[in-house]
């Protein structure tokens, strides 16, 4: 992959000012992710921001669910979807938090992380933080360890990585 492929690859990213609601400006990546060989240049980027001895990911509804099963299938690893409510038949572990613009929760599926299991959070795009932050909170209490958090796009302002500090984070981009 060349920096050349990475750098078209990201420049497919479409801003979509007030969405979902007036004064939020939207990074949509469905450009992106339609793009083959964009879609490969970014999995493959995301993927080499994985630490050593992880060998599993958790991938973040939705859109990190897309890069996370990539990245897995591509590179080696194991997947687990961290889910909105009611979409898992057997949870382990629920997490409630703020979002810019209201409150959400994630589900842990049961018995797919163990103690001591290395895990990298995948997600799409790294805001204030809540969404991955209650996502490695979800890691932590099955015992497993947040080895890392890799996003396509960390929007800066919002102060995400601060909430994040601990567990090393990596974006492709830093709007």
């Amino acid at each position: 992959m060349s920096e050349t492929a990475l750098d078209r690859a990201l420049g497919l990213v479409r801003e979509v000012p007030d969405f979902p609601e007036p004064g939020v400006l939207f990074r949509d990546l469905s450009p992106l992710l339609a793009d083959r060989d964009g879609f490969r240049a970014v999995t493959d980027a995301l993927a080499a921001t994985v630490p050593a001895g992880v060998s599993t990911l958790v991938a973040v509804e939705a859109r990190g669910f897309l890069f996370g099963a990539a990245m897995a299938a591509a590179h080696g690893y194991g997947v687990v979807p961290v889910r909105k409510p009611g979409k898992l038949p057997a949870v382990a572990h629920r997490a409630t938090y703020a979002l810019e613009y209201g409150t959400a929760t994630l589900e842990l599926p049961a018995d797919v992380l163990r103690p001591g299991d290395r895990v990298v959070v995948v997600d799409d795009v790294l805001a204030t933080g809540g969404t991955v932050e209650a996502a490695a909170g979800l890691v932590r209490r099955a015992g497993a360890e947040v080895a890392g958090v890799t996003v396509v796009i960390e929007i800066a302002a919002l102060g995400g990585r601060a909430r994040l500090a601990p567990h090393g984070v990596r974006s492709l981009i830093t709007a």
